[in-house]
């Protein structure tokens, strides 16, 4: 029979350990994925937008408006970015219950009869053996796995620089 110790030992606290990491690394794999099928959708995906509106006061004091003629923007440039994710931390909890019981039990009943008569005497011995062992035992365990995953900024490349190039006429001074 395997002692305490040893069932504690058989707990394959390594391959846990291993499969929670593991787990993790695909489970991390899959949530980049998923923020850069995301980055492609907002980058390829465009929309009509009125970048600029003019407000022109007359002199008499009239107002005015102008619009832009609307230009296809991506959402991308729009400031609007992915979210990222990653895990920030992680544990394995395990606990164990065992409970060994052995008992051993045995009866002996020892019986002695004995007749006498007038010319006759008998005897006899009864001799009742009974033994019983019981073995028991029982294991109870549970386990809680918990993961934290947090966002984090996208990385500082993912959104596009806006290069200003002005080409109207500088005024003559």
């Amino acid at each position: 029979m395997p002692s305490v110790g040893q069932e504690l030992l058989n707990v394959p606290l390594p391959d846990m350990v291993l499969k929670l990491a593991l787990g993790i690394a695909e489970a991390q794999r899959a949530l980049d994925e998923n923020s850069i099928e995301t980055t492609k959708a907002l980058a390829e995906t465009t929309i009509p937008l009125v970048m600029a509106v003019t407000q022109v006061i007359a002199a008499d004091g009239t107002v005015s408006f102008t619009n832009a003629a609307p230009v296809d923007v991506t959402p991308l440039q729009l400031g609007l970015l992915p979210t990222f994710y990653q895990f920030a931390e992680a544990s394995i909890e395990v606990t164990m219950d065992i409970k060994t019981t052995t008992s051993s039990e045995t009866n002996v009943k020892v019986g002695l009869k004995a007749k006498v008569g007038f010319a006759c005497w008998s005897a006899s011995v009864s001799v009742d053996v009974s033994h019983n062992r019981k073995f028991g035992k029982e294991v109870r365990g549970t386990s809680r796995l918990f993961t934290k995953m947090v966002p984090v900024p996208p990385p500082p490349r993912i959104a596009p620089e806006l290069i200003l190039v002005d080409n109207r006429p500088k005024p003559t001074a």
